[in-house]
């Protein structure tokens, strides 16, 4: 499938709305572009722009597996780093799973693992609102 930029973009919109995502986030993605972190311990939300590694690992799987990515939550674990890409896939019939699944407190994502790169991959995480109007991961 070759779902476009802009119904991607728009569905992303939507998710980080369901998800009562910090406001100022959801406008600066929605008009710029931006991709915005959510570092703990309070799920704050930055920039990732001064972050080269986060955004070449962004840009690199968005173009190998057509997806479109609209926030980062980072955690550190006893297995490392990891940036956990929350994105919009390019099979539009999975986009109806979001919701339900979110409503549980499960998202999927590509997480990357930084210190043990052969553990980056794709899955469910389990996340929780952040006091920042941001998210944290669970699990």
């Amino acid at each position: 499938m070759n779902i476009s930029r802009e119904a991607k973009k728009a569905e992303a919109i939507r998710r980080m709305k369901a998800l009562k995502y910090f406001d100022l986030s959801i406008k600066d993605f929605e008009k710029n572009d931006k991709v915005m972190i959510n570092e703990p311990p309070f799920g704050a939300h930055f920039y990732i722009d001064d972050d080269e590694r986060l955004v070449e690992a962004i840009k690199s799987i968005e173009d190998r597996d057509n997806i479109l990515v609209y926030a980062v939550v980072r955690a550190f674990t006893s297995l490392g780093t990891m940036d956990s890409l929350l994105f919009v896939e390019d099979y539009e019939d999975e986009w109806g799973f979001f919701d339900e699944d979110a409503n549980d407190g499960i998202i999927m994502s590509y997480t990357i693992n930084y210190d043990m790169p052969d553990c980056s991959e794709y899955g469910s995480i389990g996340f929780r609102k952040s006091p920042a109007a941001g998210l944290i991961r669970t699990a």
